[in-house]
């Protein structure tokens, strides 16, 4: 009889608690992520668990407003379930967090993974011609670097950078990220240890563009293999030239002013990274188009800009629109300042290289949501998704969030309105050609940097 009471018990807050999500936190994303989707997600991956509070459906809820929150504490996120039970006539579940800590490590990575791409899908669907590059999709590429928790487990997997004192940094994963240029959103992650060159990031990520697509890219990803490699996709890439090929427009088929079709030939050794089977199946010549500009715009680094693409014609892809679209690359370094700084993804806290793993997916996955959040908005009362803030539609998002599972049915969609055209408000001002130093004004503290275990530092102060 206490089983079945529990057993009933248990079933009754996981109803109220699925309610509560699909209600406050699933409503403004019921585009890109219902619930049916989760749940074909859990069927199709065989994923079996138990009956308990934290289910997949109600731990991956719980998580992702976790990591939306600006307080990413599980005991932040245990409170936030608890106050959804409040006065719901359940008995309410232990303030401890250890079961939701185990619900996230039985999280499989694999559902995160999918449901990341499926947002990510989703949302992508939604592009018009109108939302194209001369007709084409781009997609944006580059890499950066998240810290996490100093534990033996991260520190095997993702050691720290080798110029660090053991003990005294953290460990340290490089990431690649593609994102939609039209949309914003990350359509596709790759995960490995610091000393990773983006380049071979980018060739695990290739599989991920679509034919027709186009890759744009900085230097770092301008290589002759590469180039070859997505050609072969069906794509096209609009890079940066690298900076160790010398620069001339007095060789080539002149095609337009600074505009000329040049041939590259073959390297005569394997490059790092290309296997010998890869290398020898590389073309002899490979034809690319150079557009070389200048740029004027007072306080920027760069005066002059290469730029290395497969597209070849011409009158279907003026050289102004490429140098206005490799412009628009810088989008991709706001993209990532807004999943790193604006979400908090700089300093993850999975305390093992799964736990890290998991949380950058629901990192990515949350950013993707925010996204098509915006894309809604904007589609909806006539204002570019892009130039939203997303800080603004994730801080109205949270204090929506408890007015929309306090509503009933015939006030929910109202208010839901109401948070589009309330994200709609906060736009970001057009400032082209904005620069600023990169200088600090707030003075840091007089604290020296630790050179030397934290333990070690105890035992001297004993012993002074």
């Amino acid at each position: 009889m206490e089983a079945n009471k529990t057993s009933t018990t248990v079933t009754n807050r996981v109803k109220i608690l699925k309610q509560k999500f699909s209600q406050s936190l699933g409503l403004p994303f019921q585009e890109i992520l219902p619930e049916s989707v989760i749940e074909q997600a859990i069927d199709e991956l065989k994923i079996k668990y138990r009956r308990r509070l934290f289910d997949p459906f109600v731990t991956l809820w719980v998580f992702l407003s976790q990591v939306l929150d600006v307080d990413k504490s599980c005991h932040n996120a245990v409170s936030r379930v608890i106050a959804y039970l409040v006065g719901e006539g359940v008995e309410i579940p232990s303030t401890d967090t250890s079961a939701y800590c185990q619900a996230r490590s039985r999280l499989p990575e694999e559902l995160l993974v999918r449901l990341f791409s499926k947002a990510a899908q989703s949302l992508q669907e939604k592009v018009t011609t109108e939302d194209l590059w001369c007709g084409r999709s781009v997609k944006v590429i580059d890499g950066s670097a998240v810290s996490m928790p100093d534990t033996v487990e991260n520190q095997t997997a993702y050691p720290q950078p080798s110029n660090q004192k053991l003990g005294c940094g953290f460990p340290v994963a490089k990431i690649g990220v593609i994102f939609s240029l039209a949309t914003g959103a990350a359509i596709a992650l790759v995960i490995d240890v610091l000393n990773t060159h983006d380049i071979q990031l980018a060739r695990k990520m290739y599989e991920f563009l679509n034919r027709g697509d186009v890759l744009l890219g900085d230097r770092a990803f301008c290589s002759y293999a590469d180039l070859v490699s997505i050609k072969n996709l069906g794509c096209d890439a609009v890079f940066r030239k690298h900076q160790s090929r010398k620069t001339t427009m007095r060789k080539g088929k002149i095609i337009g002013d600074c505009d000329r079709l040049v041939t590259w030939h073959k390297p005569q050794k394997c490059p790092q990274g290309l296997s010998e089977s890869e290398f020898v199946t590389l073309p002899c010549t490979l034809t690319v188009r150079e557009v070389c500009y200048y740029v004027i715009i007072p306080g920027f680094r760069t005066s002059s800009v290469s730029l290395i693409t497969t597209l070849l014609e011409s009158k279907i892809y003026p050289s102004l629109e490429l140098v206005r679209l490799y412009g628009e690359r810088w989008d991709v370094e706001l993209d990532l300042k807004h999943l790193k700084i604006t979400l908090g993804m700089d300093i993850l806290r999975g305390k093992t290289p799964q736990m890290v793993r998991k949380e950058i997916y629901v990192f990515l996955l949350a950013y993707n949501l925010l996204r098509g959040l915006m894309w809604s908005a904007g589609t909806t009362y006539g204002a570019p998704p892009l130039h939203l803030s997303l800080q603004g539609t994730r801080h109205h998002l949270t204090h929506f969030m408890t007015v929309l599972f306090a509503a009933d049915s015939t006030q929910r969609h109202h208010i839901y309105r109401t948070l589009l055209k309330i994200i709609v408000h906060k736009l970001v001002p057009v400032r082209p050609g904005r620069s600023e130093p990169r200088v600090r004004k707030r003075r840091p503290k007089s604290y020296p940097l630790m050179n030397q275990p934290r333990h070690l530092y105890a035992v001297q102060s004993q012993t002074a």
